[in-house]
């Protein structure tokens, strides 16, 4: 029971990391397109990771093909959840973004029933509340479907099939050697295509170097290892929902940093997500029988 507890504990500060995040991202646009920053921050992500796998395996070099395959798979998914969630923001609304980008929560359990994975009522329960919530939280009066929303439920795509990869990966591959790979491979994609049809310039990632430095550090190579090690206890529909307050996050970042209010809507809103994490969390009768023989 304690260590899906710290589970639980690990991801709420994903979620917390990625809600401040969008923060960053959205300074960092004022100097870089899409895809330069997000190369920038995979390749930060992937160089905050070494100093830590060089003492945890020993200079060993990562083997196994399910390792670099896992790695080609979540880096490319990765890629195009940040490219759309990235591109999506420069058409559409912060909080139309967040709503919709928080739509995998309700995603990776219908996705996880067709893969033949059992969801509880409970998670279905949380999930349903989880979504009130978003609603409250994230979207405004003047709510419509255009262009960057469209991009941005794409990304959610994107986000759904990460969370299941990973938590299929998390059991069987070194949780930072993972990332690594991951983040190694989204750079390179990313690279590719700021080449193609960018026109990066260093004066561009020199401005940007704070929003930089908190994307790819904190949300990209702290954020993405701490998901991994976390889902090794946490199903993934469960994951989803608790990420999803990266919302909740957001709006407290805006609140702090750039002086925006947060209103009666707002906070029914960050209750109804938090209302929803603690159903789907409750532990049902067989879970605490299993734990007790856990403890015995």
């Amino acid at each position: 029971m304690l260590a899906i507890s710290r589970s639980h504990l690990l991801l709420i500060s994903v979620a917390a990391i990625w809600g401040f995040a969008f923060v960053a991202q959205s300074a960092g646009m004022d100097y870089l397109e899409p895809h330069s920053f997000n190369a920038a921050r995979f390749v930060l992500g992937a160089i905050s990771l070494i100093p830590l796998w060089l003492v945890m395996s020993r200079g060993k070099m990562p083997h196994g093909r399910t390792l670099w395959i896992g790695g080609l798979l979540a880096g490319c998914v990765m890629f195009g959840g940040f490219t759309f969630q990235q591109i999506g923001l420069l058409h559409t609304t912060a909080g139309n973004a967040g709503f919709i980008t928080g739509m995998y929560i309700v995603m990776v359990p219908i996705v996880g029933t067709l893969l033949g994975q059992s969801t509880n009522p409970q998670t279905w329960i949380g999930v349903l509340l989880a979504v009130l919530g978003l609603y409250s939280l994230t979207i405004g009066p003047e709510f419509k479907v255009n262009y960057g929303d469209m991009l941005e439920l794409v990304g959610a795509l994107f986000w759904t099939a990460h969370v299941l990869i990973i938590g299929w990966l998390s059991r069987k591959v070194d949780a930072i050697s993972l990332s690594i790979c991951q983040f190694a491979v989204a750079a390179l994609l990313a690279m590719l295509f700021a080449i193609t049809t960018e026109t990066p310039t260093m004066q561009g990632f020199q401005a940007a170097w704070m929003p930089l430095l908190y994307a790819g550090i904190a949300s990209s190579g702290i954020a993405c290892t701490l998901q991994i090690i976390a889902q090794r206890k946490v199903e993934p529909s469960v994951t989803a929902l608790i990420l999803s307050t990266e919302a909740i996050f957001a709006v407290i970042g805006g609140w702090m940093l750039l002086g925006e209010s947060m209103g009666s809507k707002q906070l029914l809103g960050c209750c109804l997500m938090l209302m929803g994490m603690l159903v789907s969390q409750w532990p049902t009768g067989r879970q605490r029988a299993l734990a007790t023989e856990g403890e015995g």
